[in-house]
């Protein structure tokens, strides 16, 4: 197991160096005069390139990166280039608005869907296994923004159980901030639920089809211990990978849920900087996202390769 942790983690820095350059790449060759965006159609072109020359944007583009990912190793990632702020600072302040967000939907989306699944694959054809099929249907047919807006019209607009925009951070008022990312916690989870609800209930179907599954309840052991020791534990690892890809997908979900939702996070900073051409809140964007995405992934194939021995083999 140790091997295999290893392994993916430093699979797992690897692809944080291959992204960070290939964002920084990207970010590089876009055709804009960056000073003269700083100092206004009015500088001239003396002061245009003071300007380049203090960003250090005279220098080539691996210089430039080498010397990001040296301040960026060390805790630091720089300052707007319009605004003068300190990344950190502002990083500091958004994510756990974010990961407010994040860590809600991946327990709500587990919790519910492995629970769900799990009643539906036991009991094919009834009211819950239906359900969950209806619900597979809306989830991926119904926009997520369409969602989102019905859901505030309905419980923030008419009903006033939940405020419509903004957000109360957790040591100021527990209770508002529960109630201000509730709507936004729902409206991301409809999409992961629908889809990884459907995979346990499909998994668990299977491995109840096993021959050694029919052999346990031959021999008398309890349901129970049937299912949770046996079924769950076989039926978890596809389900588990599922749940690792929609986490991949809700980060472009919270960038819209966000917006509509006037949320201070981690999305709405991104469609701000990048509006700008912004490099380092960019890059520190790109890196927040990134290491979200690969500290999930670590933690699915661990959990897998708990569960089944075969593919800490297979790694």
């Amino acid at each position: 197991m140790l091997l295999f942790t290893v392994r993916r983690v430093l699979s797992g820095l690897f692809l944080l160096f291959v992204i960070s350059f290939l964002a920084y790449l990207l970010l590089s060759v876009q055709d804009i005069d960056v000073g003269q965006q700083v100092l206004g159609m009015g500088a001239r072109p003396d002061q245009i390139d003071a300007k380049n020359a203090q960003l250090g944007l005279d220098r080539p583009m691996p210089a430039q990166y080498f010397d990001w990912l040296g301040h960026a190793l060390r805790g630091d990632l720089g300052t707007s280039w319009y605004t003068g702020e300190d990344i950190n600072q502002t990083v500091s302040t958004r994510l756990p608005v974010t990961l407010s967000l994040m860590v809600g939907v991946t327990l709500v989306s587990g919790v519910v869907s492995f629970l769900a699944g799990t009643w539906a694959g036991l009991r094919q054809g009834g009211i819950v296994d239906k359900g969950i099929q209806f619900l597979g249907v809306l989830g991926y047919s119904v926009p997520g923004f369409l969602l989102t807006l019905l859901l505030v019209q309905i419980f923030a607009v008419q009903l006033k159980w939940f405020p419509a925009i903004g957000y109360t951070p957790f040591a100021e008022s527990p209770g508002g901030w529960l109630s201000t990312i509730t709507l936004p916690v729902i409206a991301l989870s409809t999409g992961a639920v629908a889809g990884v609800s459907q995979q346990v209930r499909g998994a668990v179907a299977d491995v109840l089809r096993q021959d050694y599954v029919r052999t346990l309840r031959a021999r008398g052991l309890p349901p129970h211990r049937v299912v949770l020791e046996h079924v769950l534990r076989n039926a978890s690892a596809p389900a588990l990978s599922v749940l690792g890809m929609q986490f991949v997908g809700l980060i472009g979900g919270t960038v819209l849920v966000e917006q509509i939702f006037a949320l201070p996070g981690i999305g709405s900073m991104a469609v701000t900087y990048t509006a700008r051409g912004d490099v380092p809140a960019i890059m520190a964007v790109v890196m927040v996202s990134v290491i979200g995405v690969v500290l999930i992934n670590l933690l699915v194939d661990l959990a897998i390769g708990w569960l089944n021995p075969k593919a800490r083999a297979a790694a």
